[in-house]
């Protein structure tokens, strides 16, 4: 993983989840401005997934566990979708706040991942 990315992933993540919180505390239903922060975070993600791929051949592989590894990944790409998914269901406020718990799941789980890769030893 590269360190200045997962630093832009997890600030990203985090204003897409105090956002959401925010707004859905505050009684907003979702809208494009939260299911957009939603997506920046997926879009995010999924390059994530190709840096993941792409780093081991580039000199750069994973001092922790693989696997370990590959499971936060694939559990936080399929969050926000998720997120989404209920938000466009359930259009309360309360979706709202989901998305923006997905988003702050998503932060912690991106720098979980960060120390998989680089300090954690297998």
């Amino acid at each position: 993983m590269i360190l200045w990315f997962t630093l832009i992933q997890v600030a990203v993540a985090v204003a897409a989840g105090l956002l959401g919180v925010i707004l859905g505390l505050a009684g907003r239903r979702p809208s494009d401005l939260t299911v957009g922060a939603m997506a920046l975070v997926e879009v995010l993600l999924i390059v994530q997934i190709v840096v993941a791929i792409v780093a081991p051949f580039a000199g750069n592989p994973p001092t922790g566990s693989l696997l370990e590894f590959w499971v936060y990944l694939v559990s936080a790409a399929l969050l926000p979708p998720a997120g989404v998914a209920w938000a466009l269901v359930e259009r309360s406020r309360w979706s709202t706040v989901i998305m923006g718990v997905a988003a702050l799941a998503v932060a912690v789980m991106v720098w979980r991942m960060q120390v998989i890769w680089t300090i954690q030893l297998a």
